[in-house]
């Protein structure tokens, strides 16, 4: 018993002096800045920033103090930071042996290890050739009418006769969360469109967090809510393939939503050209890379309309969508 305790102790002195001179062998040829307390690093500060909207001076700080490129600990995980039109050109002309698109792995587990940001070379290529297929202006021309019916739905329910303040992001984050399903899932409002909408919730509060699967951890929640969302989309993925199978749902069917569309795509020998694995992990990153953002420029452009009036004047002259709801 003595014996054990004695080794261990041992190991705890051993493993930090290895780390410190590992750190101090390789310091000098690491860029400028610090990566702060262990595994935290510079994470709770970040989150702040984003939170009060002082994310820019959050950079430009550390820019100054540090130059163009520093290093940081982010989300568990150490960090070079470049900025600058060089950093730019650097990253975009880089040839792919010398750097990787790659995700942390904290978000890599949110998101899936199959998605489009995490794959390379011939996988890459072939999963971008699916989504970009339904992403072609000529297929996104189809879905114009459904995205009206949504938007018109959605102020009638959420904006008209509403005289009290209405807080827009949620709204405008309900509105964005019902469009994507309806194109990327192909579901209808109701119920079982209604169950998805919690578990992106956690999801995305979880990619902005410090990765520790903790019961009460943000990213704990997130973990969680993936494991519940993964069988429901299997189950869609199923019903959708037996549809395509009945031939209930042609190819050129003016509502074919992405899960339908990757499912359809073949390979030339008639094989399903993507996974259900690989299906599950990019649904759910462009669900994720779009409610975030477009929910949140659409709250802007709101924001623009309600305190500069020429630019309202001139959008909802003659509109009479947008009119009662934006007076």
């Amino acid at each position: 018993m003595g014996l054990m305790i004695f080794t261990s102790l041992l190991v705890l002195i051993l493993i930090p002096l290895f780390i410190f001179f590992q750190h101090k062998k390789y310091n000098d040829q690491l860029p400028p800045g610090s990566l702060g307390p262990p595994f935290i690093g510079q994470t709770l500060s970040l989150l702040k920033a984003l939170k009060t909207d002082r994310i820019e001076k959050w950079f430009q700080e550390r820019i100054t103090n540090h130059g163009p490129v520093w290093k940081a600990s982010l989300f568990g995980y150490p960090t070079v930071v470049l900025h600058g039109r060089t950093a730019n050109k650097f990253i975009y002309t880089c040839d792919g042996n010398i750097l990787t698109n790659t995700q942390p792995p904290s978000v890599s587990k949110i998101f899936g290890s199959k998605n489009i940001m995490e794959l390379s070379g011939n996988d890459h290529k072939r999963v971008r050739v699916a989504l970009v297929s339904f992403l072609k202006p000529e297929v996104l021309k189809q879905y114009v009418a459904k995205v009206d019916e949504e938007i018109r739905h959605h102020l009638q329910t959420n904006w008209h006769g509403k005289h009290a303040a209405l807080q827009v992001q949620p709204l405008i984050k309900t509105l964005t969360f019902n469009i994507i399903c309806s194109l990327l899932f192909g579901i209808e409002r109701g119920p079982k469109r209604e169950k998805f909408l919690p578990l992106f919730k956690d999801m995305m509060a979880g990619v902005l967090s410090i990765p520790i699967t903790l019961p009460f951890t943000r990213y704990k929640r997130a973990i969680t809510a993936r494991k519940k969302l993964v069988p429901m989309l299997l189950h869609l993925i199923h019903e959708k393939r037996d549809g395509l199978m009945e031939k209930t749902q042609q190819a050129g069917s003016p509502h074919k939503d992405l899960i339908t569309s990757m499912l359809s795509i073949r390979n030339d020998d008639g094989s399903t050209m993507m996974s259900e694995e690989e299906i599950i992990d990019n649904v759910i990153a462009v669900m994720m890379a779009g409610y975030d953002t477009t929910s949140v420029l659409l709250t802007f452009l709101i924001r623009l309309l309600a305190n500069d009036k020429s630019i309202y004047s001139s959008i909802v002259r003659g509109n009479t969508l947008l009119h009662p709801y934006l007076l």
